[in-house]
């Protein structure tokens, strides 16, 4: 069972890889010819469907750490890996019913826009595009190394060059296809995804004769009811608590996810599309959680760990057992499409809040013509690229799983809260936007440095400052107590008087872009 092919190159491996790469440059050749003005770079020119924005929100959503890593939690810990998936999930609804519809009539490209619509630009996109970057820079950061040390593991390729192949093709997508060629690589790759989780599951369920009984029956023989039995991950209520804030309050929060909203004509497609992502993700989930439990029947989690200790070759190393090692080149070169798909997306989003919202915004006062502006978020792009693959490469061999818990707790704090209430609440307030920005952003990054997660596990202190895992639950509900004291304290009457205008375009779309 130990003879795995795993970290060597194989024939079939490079096949799939080269031929998804080929198929998405030639689609970033075939959308660069459409892509000229400002709509066409950020949103493709608002022509996306509904239903093919909904897989290209799951796409983009979706990550390698969802595929790769949730099936391991759930291969070595069991029913706590659950506690992901459900609050990765879950965050879906609050999108649709809160904020999809308005993000869409109200923004143009960024959800800066919506903040700063009828508040004083300048402060707000300043603050809000520190929010978005820091929140795109900390995932990008835990991508990148994470697609070193996968391609690593899977093909066998030095960390560098691998960080280096994934940072190129990420600049050649968004570059020269901006939003179209990066939305068509989303969608492909969540049609991989979905196909091959679908016959890894379709595989696991013919050898316990489509009998969920009898799955759990082996794993539980095998690993005792512990691993059905809540407790083996997260054991404090509060820190869990804290996890489903970050995890389904960042969704509502994640620039590269409320970018999306603006690539459909309106608000009905916006909504449709929450819809198909929310199928989408929900039945993707469904299938980790079958893959994790499968891995522990079927390979067990002492050649699991010996691979990778954190579990996440459960499923490639489970695909080779069931479908030999054509299915693992098949789901290696569909985890590098996962990759690819969510970095290109958060460099989009990266690029769009400094050209968008710094250039144009902040530093020509929204002055700038659309050639301009294409050409700031190109050079945003390519600089944004090049400290991705730079940071990538710094911090090999680092534990970074934290970065994209502090991501979503960032998300969830700093970016969520003044975009709610810049959207319901008509006495919200300029400087209450600032403070709340800035109040989550501080506490999220500063609560999660002095927590377990950093203080102890990677700086090597005895006792943690701050005693919960994620600071969500702390930084979440001050960003939005500072956000309504600030206003109260500070009144804005020409906000105000804006208020019902802004209520009319949010909800009917007269006037969105």
């Amino acid at each position: 069972m130990l003879e795995t092919t795993i970290g060597q190159p194989t024939l079939t491996a490079i096949i799939f890889f080269f031929l998804f790469v080929a198929g998405t440059l030639y689609i970033t050749y075939w959308a660069a010819k459409r892509t000229r003005t400002t709509a066409e770079f950020y949103a493709a020119g608002r022509s996306i469907t509904g239903f093919q924005n909904g897989l290209a929100l799951a796409g983009d959503y979706m990550s390698a750490a969802s595929f790769l890593g949730i099936a391991g939690l759930v291969a070595l810990k069991g029913y706590d890996g659950l506690i992901y998936s459900v609050g990765f999930l879950v965050g879906w609804p609050i999108v649709m019913f809160l904020i999809a519809e308005q993000l869409r009539n109200l923004g143009k490209y960024t959800f800066a826009d919506v903040v700063a619509y009828r508040l004083k630009q300048r402060q707000i996109r300043s603050a809000a595009a520190t929010g978005a970057l820091i929140t795109v820079l900390l995932y990008l950061i835990a991508q990148m190394v994470g697609a070193g040390s996968l391609i690593k593991l899977m093909f066998g390729l030095p960390y560098e060059i691998a960080v280096i192949v994934v940072g190129a093709l990420m600049i050649a997508y968004v570059l020269f296809g901006g939003m179209l060629a990066t939305t068509w690589v989303q969608i492909i790759k969540a049609v991989l995804l979905l196909g091959g989780a679908t016959i890894l599951v379709f595989l696991i369920l013919i050898k316990f004769g489509f009998n969920y009984v009898d799955l759990f029956s082996t794993v539980t023989n095998k690993y005792g009811e512990k691993m059905l039995e809540p407790g083996g991950l997260v054991k404090n209520p509060i820190d869990t608590i804290s996890l489903g804030i970050a995890l389904m309050f960042g969704t509502a929060g994640l620039p590269h996810i409320l970018m999306r909203f603006y690539t459909v004509p309106d608000a009905k497609e916006a909504r449709k599309s929450v819809f198909y992502a929310t199928g989408f993700i929900g039945y993707f989930y469904i299938l980790t959680f079958t893959i994790g439990f499968g891995a522990a029947a079927l390979v067990g989690h002492e050649i699991i760990s010996k691979i990778d200790k954190g579990g996440n070759m459960a499923a490639p190393l489970l695909a080779e057992a069931l479908g030999g090692e054509i299915f693992l080149g098949f789901l290696a070169a569909v985890a590098f499409a996962t990759i690819l798909a969510v970095v290109a997306g958060l460099t989009l989003a990266g690029a769009s809040a400094v050209s968008h919202d710094i250039y144009v915004g902040v530093i020509r006062r929204g002055k700038a013509d659309e050639k301009q502006e294409v050409r700031a978020a190109k050079i945003a792009t390519l600089i944004l690229g090049v400290l991705a693959i730079l940071l990538g490469i710094a911090f090999k061999g680092q534990n970074v799983a934290f970065m994209v818990g502090l991501a979503f707790a960032i998300a969830a704090s700093a970016n969520f809260p003044a975009l709610l209430m810049s959207i319901i609440w008509k006495k919200f307030t300029t400087q209450g936007a600032i403070w709340s920005i800035y109040t989550g952003l501080a506490l999220s990054v500063i609560l999660i440095i002095l927590s377990p997660t950093v203080w102890v596990d990677i700086l090597k202190n005895p006792q943690p400052i701050f005693p919960l895992k994620s600071p969500a639950i702390v930084s979440f509900i001050a960003a939005f107590v500072v956000g309504i004291v600030v206003s109260l304290l500070t009144r804005e009457k020409e906000a105000e008087e804006k208020f019902e205008s802004e209520k009319i375009r949010s909800y009917i779309g007269i006037g969105a872009e």
